[in-house]
């Protein structure tokens, strides 16, 4: 069926595209439907959405097909505009082969670049700088191997971050915040620079959570290390518990200006902090010789030291 038509209705086609006495058999219609998830653009809401759907609720009310509704979940995702910020089109010469954006950064640059540009239902300006940007991340993630030591657990000053970010990333994946998801991994990335090193179980951790953006890359890196598939591994589970932090850094004020930060225990009491922010040398220059008028605390986020 032409046009419209025959878009109302292809998903249920789809399920049994043999069958030459019914659109679809009682059985296959019973096992397939309704769709998970239905996903495209945002310009077919009021069109191609609006029209299955009725087509689909004739059908129900015909006894055609088992189920009043034809989709789960819908969603629409945003549009990628040139670096003008306008539609792309040969017109404007502001089209972005992605052909060639594989050719020189290679796939999972792109796909990693395409999950990270934005927010996945609004529409997002093309940047080359952020596919470079991505580039690099990559790069990164690749010469941690080079970083490499032994270690089948976390270390416990990164275990807090490694818990909280599968946390993060296993969520976002699920409610479709790729940006947000990679944006954690980078951050653990970072932390592991700053380690200068990395061991062999959050290597694994990471590889397996990136695997979904950049499949090419850690498939390579799974099977130079641990051997096998990283598909086929049971994806990274965290501890709740673990995810919260048992150590925070606070804000020390003097009047209400910050002028130190002071690492403590979530659960530390009161006199224990401010006998460690008197303690600290730029504080203790500042309450010299001057009259402490109160001490505000905030837990786990602010001694405010009042002087006069």
């Amino acid at each position: 069926m032409p046009q419209w038509a025959g878009s109302s209705w292809y998903f249920l086609r789809y399920i049994d595209p043999h069958n030459d006495e019914a659109f679809a058999s009682k059985e296959a219609i019973d096992y397939w439907m309704p769709v998970d998830w239905y996903n495209g653009g945002m310009e077919h809401t009021t069109l191609h959405l609006l029209y299955s759907r009725f087509w689909h609720k004739f059908l129900y009310d015909q006894g055609l097909v088992s189920c009043p509704e034809p989709y789960m979940k819908r969603t629409s995702h945003g549009m990628i505009l040139g670096e003008n910020n306008e539609k792309m089109s040969k017109s404007r010469g502001n089209v972005i082969n992605p052909d060639d954006i594989v050719n020189e950064f290679g796939a999972d640059t792109l796909r990693t670049y395409e999950m990270f540009i934005g927010a996945f239902e609004l529409s997002a300006s093309w940047s080359m700088e952020g596919v470079k940007g991505c580039r690099k991340f990559l790069e990164r993630v690749w010469k941690l191997q080079d970083m490499l030591i032994e270690g089948d657990s976390y270390r416990e000053n990164l275990e807090t971050k490694i818990h909280q970010t599968i946390k993060k990333v296993s969520n976002d994946f699920e409610s479709l915040k790729f940006n947000t998801a990679i944006a954690a991994m980078m951050s653990l990335v970072n932390d592991f620079y700053k380690e200068k090193s990395i061991n062999k179980a959050e290597y694994a951790t990471l590889i397996l959570l990136l695997n979904p953006v950049a499949p090419h890359m850690t498939e390579e890196l799974w099977e130079s290390i641990y051997g096998g598939r990283a598909y086929q591994q049971k994806w990274p589970e965290y501890d709740e518990a673990k995810t919260v932090e048992s150590n925070v850094e606070i804000a020390v004020q003097i009047n209400g200006k910050v002028k130190a930060t002071l690492g403590v225990a979530l659960d530390e009491d009161e006199e224990s902090v401010k006998a460690k922010a008197h303690a600290i040398p730029a504080i203790a220059e500042l309450m010299a010789g001057k009259n402490v008028v109160k001490e505000i605390y905030v837990k786990g986020r602010i001694l405010n030291i009042v002087v006069k």
